[in-house]
């Protein structure tokens, strides 16, 4: 895929793509944004980009608090998905990509906060490009959870939570492939308080991130090497 057009759907306060962006670029992609917390700020026309990114969000797709911007986002990633735009959800984004083709989400029993190994699905992971799924670990950073449409496919998970899915070359992610050093050092200034409340050190978990951008931002690229290469496609 060359000359693409990526459209971006982010929060006004967090739309940094990190390490996935870093990889669009690299492929070649114009980036376009839009603010799915500005109902002003319409969607363009389904099939006016070729890649749709959902970003992540502190959001939580069942709180009736934004009840019309789901609404309107899980239109537009429907309308993409039925037009064969292929969508990457990553962590909310992961979770309103369930949500908007006929699955859901709700409040996880068990938190995830830090960098998670995967548990693969079947053939989940091969050798070369093709490999959809690294096992990681990636960054986790979430209190709820999805449960994948009809007719998706899951391709990993951890105990508390489905990881990752595909659908008609669409991928939902619940972890941080994207997560840079700087984010989290964001994400730690601005929500720390669930850090605390919860007892996890963000001066340690900074510190990982820190240690584990190089093997991260390597396999951040591979995953989407295989999302543009139409790895999901099946």
């Amino acid at each position: 895929m060359s000359a693409m057009r990526v459209l971006v759907v982010a929060n006004r306060n967090d739309p940094d793509l990190g390490f996935v962006g870093e990889r669009l670029e690299e492929r070649g992609a114009t980036i376009d944004r839009t603010w799915r917390d500005d109902l002003s700020d319409h969607f363009p026309v389904p099939g006016a980009h070729d890649v749709v990114v959902s970003l992540g969000s502190d959001w939580s797709v069942y709180s009736e608090r934004v009840m019309i911007e789901v609404r309107h986002e899980a239109r537009y990633m429907r309308a993409a998905v039925d037009g064969g735009v292929p969508v990457l959800g990553l962590c909310y984004g992961g979770q309103l990509l369930a949500h908007a083709l006929g699955g859901s989400v709700e409040l996880a029993p068990e938190p995830e906060f830090g960098w998670y190994e995967l548990q693969l699905a079947g053939a989940a992971h091969t050798s070369g490009a093709s490999g959809p799924i690294e096992p990681g670990p990636y960054l986790q950073w979430h209190v709820d959870r999805l449960t994948p449409p009809s007719g998706a496919r899951v391709l990993a998970r951890t105990p508390a939570a489905i990881q990752a899915f595909s659908i008609r070359g669409s991928l939902g992610l619940q972890f941080h492939p994207e997560a840079t050093p700087e984010m989290v050092g964001q994400w730690i200034e601005s929500g720390g308080s669930e850090l605390d409340e919860r007892g996890i050190d963000a001066d340690a978990l900074l510190a990982d991130t820190v240690r584990q951008a190089p093997e991260a931002r390597a396999r951040a690229h591979q995953l989407v090497d295989a999302f543009l290469d139409g790895a999901y496609d099946r």
